[in-house]
């Protein structure tokens, strides 16, 4: 059902009594309408209410419409096919059946317009009520279908009604993010979800160029919510929830498919990702691109342009691109040039701080994991860690040295860094260029790690005490990093404050266990010998 442009509630017998009339009486208003077809007029004055200024009057009047359409479209008594105009079925010479439903047929496409409009509605609970009867509709009209739709692309789907609803839900000037989660119940069926997701595609790239790519909020903010609450199945047998089941050919149709899902969804995405978003959108996108996004499409090094920009953008953003990379990396052979000139750089006093510092060391740890990779660059990122760590917090610290010492373990060249032999005529100048953004010409081999000498004074005890094992020879096995990945300040206080409670006070080198008996024997001995 496409709705129409105009709307026709005006009827020459309503008046304002009919109007307060029905709003006492809607139901009995419903009633009449669906017992005769000569009460047909009443439908007015229901539309009526349903342009009230109370919520309570407008909800009752939503629910009251949802009886009378959803029975009309099960006794199939609104016109079906291509609708004529009102006047023009009048002129036509039809019968009276015909005219009835051609007219009960405008009032519907009147109540759906007027429907669609209060999804932006001030009040949640009237955009609440209009989405829930709007799907209903949308489920009947399914079993019943209204329009001849192309059977083979289709089948018996409101697809025009999905559309008009999720363009309103994509609002410009209002957050919709409410409403949105309100309507991810309706996401889990299968063929709503596959309409959804080509609905929100047409959308976005018709909004988007109309604004000539520049970025709109309020706008990108609703698609966003809208297009993370979905998720598309990972297998074929588990599409089994549909709103509209097909009488015939269900299997072959495109919203029964998982590959169709997977290319809608994949084609959702990467349109609405080609366009400049907020900067804090960035962020949210690289959240949840390698968990949600990524393993349910077809073809996911199509998402290597986005990562690669994001990549380039720097700061947390970087950070967290490094997620996605790592999955077309290692899962799909993805080539990426100057990938460890990039991560090198990324190693600023700044990534102690950020949000996701957890992450990215877990990270940086996978990718510097092969012992293939050139010593150079081993002890490039050694040395700028340790350089990094004369500034760092306690907490990053108990990171960054276990770090460290996994690197010269993986790559026993790099031993060099620990063992520098020195003469009382070599210079003190520290040859590394921290500055150098290549790690091929930072000069790291030439120089050693002398910040982790200068850390066994640090003042938390932790600290210095992991310092203090690069004095002897590193044993084989790797520090497990993961432990202390999320630790806080918080908590290292408390840890401490925990093990100094802890301490027990030597008081007896034997426990005494017979102070207390025989005490009395023991005492009147002592007077004895006074």
């Amino acid at each position: 059902m496409a709705p129409t442009k105009k709307r026709n509630v005006s009827s020459a017998k309503t008046n304002q009594q009919s109007v307060k009339k029905a709003k006492f009486d809607i139901n009995s208003k419903v009633d009449s309408v669906l017992e005769s077809k000569k009460h047909a007029n009443d439908v007015f004055d229901i539309l009526e209410v349903l342009e009230s200024e109370k919520e309570k009057d407008i909800i009752s009047a939503v629910s009251a419409c949802s009886k009378l359409f959803c029975t009309l479209l099960e006794r199939k008594e609104l016109f079906k096919g291509k609708l004529p105009g009102e006047e023009e079925a009048l002129s036509r010479g039809l019968s009276a059946e015909d005219k009835y439903r051609i007219f009960m047929r405008h009032r519907y496409n009147s109540c759906v317009e007027m429907l669609l409009e209060h999804l932006s509605h001030e009040l949640h609970g009237v955009k609440e009520s209009a989405l829930c009867c709007l799907m209903k509709f949308a489920a009947v009209e399914g079993q019943h279908p209204l329009e001849d739709l192309d059977w083979s692309e289709h089948y018996n789907f409101p697809r025009e009604l999905i559309l008009a609803l999720v363009e309103r839900l994509l609002s410009k000037t209002t957050d919709n993010s409410l409403l949105i989660s309100r309507f991810q119940e309706f996401l889990e069926m299968e063929d709503v979800r596959y309409y959804v997701m080509s609905s929100v595609r047409e959308n976005v790239g018709k909004v988007m160029d109309k604004n000539k790519g520049a970025v709109v909020p309020i706008y990108q903010g609703n698609v966003f919510t809208l297009m993370s609450n979905i998720s598309v199945p990972s297998k074929e047998s588990e599409l089994t929830n549909f709103m509209v089941k097909q009488e015939a050919k269900h299997e072959d149709w495109k919203a029964a498919k998982l590959i169709e899902h997977k290319r809608v969804f994949e084609r959702m995405w990467l349109g609405f990702l080609k366009y400049k978003l907020p900067s804090n959108m960035y962020k949210k996108v690289l959240v949840i691109l390698h968990d949600s996004i990524l393993p349910h499409m077809s073809k996911p090094t199509l998402m290597i342009d986005f990562l690669t920009a994001a990549y380039e953008v720097g700061g947390a953003i970087s950070l967290l691109a490094l997620n996605g990379l790592f999955v077309l990396i290692h899962q799909h052979n993805l080539d990426y040039p100057d990938f460890y000139k990039k991560l090198y750089n990324l190693l600023e006093p700044s990534v102690f701080h950020v949000k996701y510092r957890a992450r990215f060391f877990h990270l940086a740890n996978i990718f510097l994991s092969s012992s293939h990779l050139p010593v150079y660059l081993v002890a490039a990122f050694a040395k700028r860690l340790a350089r990094l760590a004369l500034t760092a917090p306690s907490t990053a610290l108990l990171i960054v040295l276990p770090f460290i010492y996994n690197l010269i373990r993986r790559h026993p060249a790099c031993r060099i860094l620990i063992h520098k032999p020195s003469t009382e005529d070599e210079p003190l100048e520290d040859p590394y260029l921290m500055d150098e953004e290549d790690p091929v010409e930072c000069c790291a081999l030439e120089s050693s790690l002398w910040e982790i000498k200068t850390l066994q004074k640090h003042h938390h005890p932790d600290v210095a005490k992991a310092a203090m094992m690069i004095n002897n020879p590193l044993p084989e096995q790797e520090d497990d990093i993961s432990e202390v990945l999320e630790i806080t300040t918080y908590e290292l206080m408390e840890r401490d404050l925990k093990q100094s409670q802890m301490k027990s006070i030597p008081l007896e080198f034997e426990t005494a266990t017979q102070l207390l008996q025989g005490g009395g024997d023991v005492l009147g001995q002592h007077f004895c010998l006074d």
